[in-house]
């Protein structure tokens, strides 16, 4: 009997004989699954087993009775209160298994020692060698459950982290696997559920988050419903998107990027990209400059502008940036080569043919026009800087700075800045040509199926969209990554101690590898031109930016149609076209109308306030939930500095970790370990401010400077 034939005639017994069930944990037969679930092989001849059953377990957490104190602070010259910080423990959890595509049994309890002890017995009963559980933000529930896992099961033997506190997968010896599936999803778990518009969504509301209880207590039908259905919709997710990728339990990918990379390695592979990627990848020392060449996306706003309430402001949005830098720009297409130190003139005179890294040094920087709203040298990337009048983080002069750049960031700068003196040093060329052809028609291709899948299938739809949006994060991963080290007895996290040169080597041998770092900072830097580009097709005042939109109170519509025409003619130039769904033309990189506003303030970046089409506030302050609008009483001249956006109406919490050395049992019977303890918290909004800074003793550096006059480029 074949594999497909054996799980056929388990689903039509499931179908038969055992429907769907919410059980207590103490309740169900765990026998069951040792003659339902189906063990596989990782690759072909390995001992070890994965069981192929989609599990996800989730806890849910109280603030301890006692120790309950309010604690009053001063802040922005207000009183504002919060309750003293106090150890939390779990006071339910639930577990549910899928299989064949149906849901089997969804288990549950109120103690950790609980949930070990149903973890237990399932991995008793389950044939295989690997069980995998997901954890949808599994950084907060192993907070709650490590000590209790330690006790049962041992220390785990393998653990990856991509930050302190922020585990990806955690494997202990007797097989059990715990992976996160919000980094795999990156989105909550009601928001998935939506866009993979599975059968059980998140019961929202169910659930009192502010109610104190006692491990054991009673749940009510709403409770209970509320922690099944977390647990149900995450197994349904996670299962869509098996399907959709093909994969099985044990081959799913730990990260969203994950589901691109292997569709990258596999097209590159089969045109030994690998081979290229080993000629033209950059020597150690030059990757770390790279580094610091690389910055991210350009978020400003107008600081003439600031705290003044526009009448009116209108965004204009690229159409998928990033994609369209990698499908239309050139980029560094062999290996760097050094060059002797340079003026700018020779930099931007060759900008078209040649890619560059170099580190500008000037004198005395300063902006051409004090009224230019987007000043771009960025402060925290000046290796160094003299003097600095900084502008919400970027300089408007100063007496001496050092920065690393591209030849496409100093196109800009030069636009921007007059100074007494210049050079460009360590200065690195190579020759520019388009990105590989099977790298181009994957990101054109998911552009199509996001595309046209809009409206249709919802898996498939979430799934081209998520592929899409991660190219361009694949390709700036770091190379080098220092391992992150948990102490089981601590709880603390510690960076591996490893050579950074070492571990490069070990990088750039791995077969895998098939995209080059530099590809990622140059469309990081196209992307900024593009936004520059745009900026200039505005008539009245510019008045924020961020990233792939630009925010005006009056747009030069003549402008931005030859704008978008130059678009189409740099996407055609380089062998790309519309995607044509419904008779309707779709072009990658066009700027295109997004959000209208009536009303408009902004105080800096990442802080601004819009009155939308629909007559309702809209928000965006880093920090603080989009919700937060109600705090305003919907009055946009309430958005200035000095509020404060009331945690307990945003629900913006702050995160307190709490490690103990042993486990605890209350009077109340409450079993605890370490937690995590969530309070309201409050947000101060301030405003881009100008400020100046003096380092009266910077390190110096011997600079031979030598300038060049000669246009050829011999010594390539």
């Amino acid at each position: 009997m074949t594999i497909k034939e054996i799980e056929e005639r388990r689903r039509s017994f499931l179908d038969r004989h055992a429907p769907y069930q919410l059980l207590h944990y103490d309740a169900f037969d765990y026998g069951f699954l040792n003659h339902l679930i189906y063990k596989k092989r990782p690759v072909r001849g390995d001992p070890e087993t994965v069981n192929d059953c989609i599990i996800m377990a989730d806890t849910e957490t109280s603030k301890k009775p006692d120790l309950y104190k309010i604690i009053e602070t001063k802040q922005g010259g207000q009183t504002v209160s919060r309750t003293e910080i106090r150890e939390n423990h779990v006071v339910a959890w639930s577990m549910s298994f899928r299989q064949y595509g149906r849901n089997i049994v969804t288990l549950y309890g109120s103690r950790p020692s609980e949930f070990c002890d149903c973890l237990q017995r399932v991995l008793e009963c389950l044939p295989g060698d690997k069980t995998v559980v997901y954890f949808h933000n599994l950084a907060y529930d192993y907070v709650f459950l490590r000590k209790f896992l330690f006790m049962a099961f041992g220390t785990p033997v393998h653990e990856l982290n991509t930050k302190p506190h922020y585990p990806v997968a955690v494997e202990f010896e007797n097989g059990l696997v715990l992976k996160d599936s919000l980094i795999l999803a990156q989105r909550s778990i009601e928001k998935w559920a939506k866009d993979m518009n599975v059968e059980h969504q998140k019961a929202v509301g169910k659930w009192d988050y502010d109610k104190i209880r006692n491990q054991g207590e009673q749940l009510s039908p709403d409770e209970l419903e509320y922690i099944e259905h977390d647990t149900l919709a995450g197994v349904e997710c996670l299962d869509a998107l098996r399907i959709a990728l093909k994969k099985e339990v044990h081959s799913m990918p730990y990260t969203a990027t994950g589901i691109p990379r292997e569709d990258v390695r596999k097209r590159g592979q089969k045109e030994h990209a690998n081979t290229a990627f080993k000629r033209h990848v950059m020597p150690f020392e030059l990757y770390m400059m790279s580094e610091d060449v690389y910055h991210g996306g350009f978020v400003h706003a107008n600081r003439h502008e600031i705290g003044f309430v526009q009448d009116r402001a209108f965004a204009r949005d690229f159409a998928s940036s990033y994609p369209f830098q990698i499908l239309a720009k050139k980029f560094p297409a062999g290996g760097f080569s050094p060059l002797k130190p340079k003026k700018i003139g020779f930099i931007l005179e060759y900008a078209d043919r040649y890619a560059f890294m170099f580190k500008l040094c000037m004198l005395r920087p300063r902006l051409k026009d004090d009224m230019i709203p987007m000043p771009v040298l960025q402060f925290s990337k000046c290796l160094k800087a003299v003097n600095a009048v900084i502008d919400n983080g970027r300089i408007l002069q100063a007496e001496y700075v050092e920065i690393c750049l591209t030849e496409i960031d100093l196109k800009i700068i030069a636009d921007q800045y007059d100074n007494d003196g210049a050079v460009c040093v360590n200065v690195y060329a190579a020759t520019k040509g388009y990105l590989p052809r099977w790298l181009t028609d994957y990101v054109y291709q998911l552009f199509e199926d996001k595309t046209k899948l809009k409206g249709g299938d919802p898996v498939l739809y979430a799934l081209a969209k998520s592929k899409l949006n991660s190219v361009y994060g694949m390709m700036v991963q770091k190379c080098i990554k220092q391992e992150i080290v948990e102490d089981y007895e601590t709880g603390e996290y510690t960076v591996q101690e490893a050579d950074p040169k070492d571990l490069y080597e070990d990088f750039i041998k791995k077969k895998k590898n098939v995209l080059l770092y530099q590809w990622g900072i140059w469309v990081t830097s196209y992307a900024m031109e593009c936004l520059f580009k745009l900026g200039s097709c505005v008539k009245g005042t510019w008045l924020y930016s961020d990233t792939d939109s630009v925010y005006a109170d009056e747009w030069d519509e003549e402008k931005l149609a030859a704008y978008n025409e130059s678009v189409k003619e740099e996407l055609q130039a380089a062998g790309y076209g519309p995607v044509i769904h419904n008779g309707r033309e779709y072009w990658l990189g066009v700027a295109e109308p997004d959000a209208v506003y009536t009303e408009f303030v902004t105080l800096g970046s990442k802080r601004y306030c819009g009155r939308g089409e629909d007559g309702r506030l809209h928000i965006t302050v880093a920090g603080v939930p989009k919700k937060g609008f109600s705090c305003l009483k919907d009055d946009v001249r309430n958005f200035r500095r000095g509020f404060i956006f009331d945690g307990e109406t945003t629900g913006k919490l702050s995160h307190t970790y709490i490690y103990k050395e042993g486990i605890t049992v209350d009077a109340a019977g409450n079993e605890t370990g370490d937690s995590i303890d969530l309070n309201p918290c409050n947000y101060l909004l301030d405003q881009a401010s100008i400020t100046s800074m003096s380092w009266e003793d910077i390190e110096t550096e011997e600079i031979n400077i030598e300038y060049y006059e000669e246009g050829d480029f011999d010594e390539l």
